[in-house]
């Protein structure tokens, strides 16, 4: 029989009844649900019924219901302190992740994000037009009117790779650095140009992904009259060279940084059949995953190019390693096929 209050009962006899009844009365839910998570984390879920496994999301929600009710009415310090550690310990086991980092990484390298590359081909390949576009954009203009130069080419680029530099000049920026340890100044700016430049483009993305593709044509506008300068004292072959040693991964990561937010702009913009929330949604988490290997590429850039290129002071040598990465990254993205990432963002 439950016990009643009594008028001429103490402030403390009084709660210690209600915290005693409210743990009675819920008391069962609680030890259920300590048990269930018990075993799930000492890995021995499947020994649970099935019963016990579609009754954990209705515990779990009963008990947050205790913990929040013993919160409004102030019940002892212990009642809630067991119930705020079960509802942590609860959560993790029902909306927590389901797989370790080591396993999340290992279905992201072995297909989850080559998944995700494939499903934006239609947005890779205008991202990828749209590059070629600004990179004989910017030849043109310089080639027309060399003024342009100075405004397509940022002065981070060095005061010697300037229109009237003489290609001995030219010629020394790109080889005889063999002695340099680490990251040049140039290759520093470099990398942080274009990190900028990748997370820009994909951060901008929800405007209809209009600012990602104007962002793409800027950059590689600069490139094309960087070609132009170093074309116009022959030395084109050379630079080529010098820069596909990190260029054809970092360059591949603006193209899928830009795709990335061209994705999501098209899934604002052009929902199909379903709401505009629900295909912006998927489409950012597709773009997210696309993102996550970006940041991966831009490292494996960053060390290339501040080690790699000033170690090899050939251009076939720098086009031998170019040429590996364009050649591995295309293969695992385009014929690589393993474990593929669902929409929910597990790897299956």
């Amino acid at each position: 029989m439950s016990a009643v209050l009594s008028p001429g009962m103490g402030a403390i006899e009084q709660a210690a009844l209600r915290s005693d009844r409210f743990r009675l009365e819920r008391e069962g839910d609680w030890k259920r649900l300590d048990a269930i998570v018990t075993r799930i984390e000492k890995g021995r879920a499947k020994g649970l019924s099935d019963e016990d496994l579609l009754a954990l999301p209705g515990l779990y929600r009963a008990v947050a219901s205790s913990l929040s009710i013993a919160r409004e009415t102030s019940l002892d310090a212990a009642t809630l302190a067991y119930l705020e550690a079960l509802v942590q310990r609860a959560w993790f086991q029902v909306y927590g992740p389901r797989s370790s980092l080591g396993e999340w990484l290992a279905g992201f390298l072995g297909g989850g994000w080559s998944a995700a590359v494939r499903a934006i081909w239609i947005d890779l390949l205008v991202a990828l037009a749209v590059m070629v576009a600004g990179t004989v954009v910017g030849w043109l203009l310089v080639a027309h009117d060399i003024e342009w130069y100075q405004a397509l080419v940022p002065s981070g680029l060095g005061e010697t790779r300037v229109p009237g530099a003489s290609a001995a000049v030219l010629r020394e920026t790109l080889f005889g650095h063999t002695e340099e340890q680490g990251m040049s100044v140039f290759a520093a700016y470099l990398f942080s140009h274009n990190a900028q430049i990748a997370i820009l483009a994909f951060a901008l993305g929800f405007a209809f992904g209009l600012p990602s593709l104007m962002l793409l044509v800027q950059n590689t506008a600069t490139l094309g009259a960087l070609l132009w300068l170093f074309a116009d004292k022959g030395l084109l072959i050379d630079l080529c060279g010098w820069l596909s040693v990190h260029g054809t991964t970092e360059l591949f990561a603006i193209l899928l940084a830009g795709a990335a937010g061209l994705h999501i702009g098209r899934g604002i913009a052009f929902p199909g059949e379903r709401p505009v929330l629900e295909s912006a949604a998927l489409a950012g988490r597709r773009a997210a995953t696309v993102m996550a290997g970006v940041v991966l590429m831009l490292i494996v850039a960053g060390l290339l190019e501040g080690f790699a290129r000033q170690l090899i002071d050939q251009t076939a040598g720098r086009f031998i390693i170019g040429g590996f990465m364009l050649a591995f990254w295309c293969a695992y993205f385009f014929a690589f096929r393993g474990r593929r990432q669902t929409a929910g963002g597990h790897f299956a």
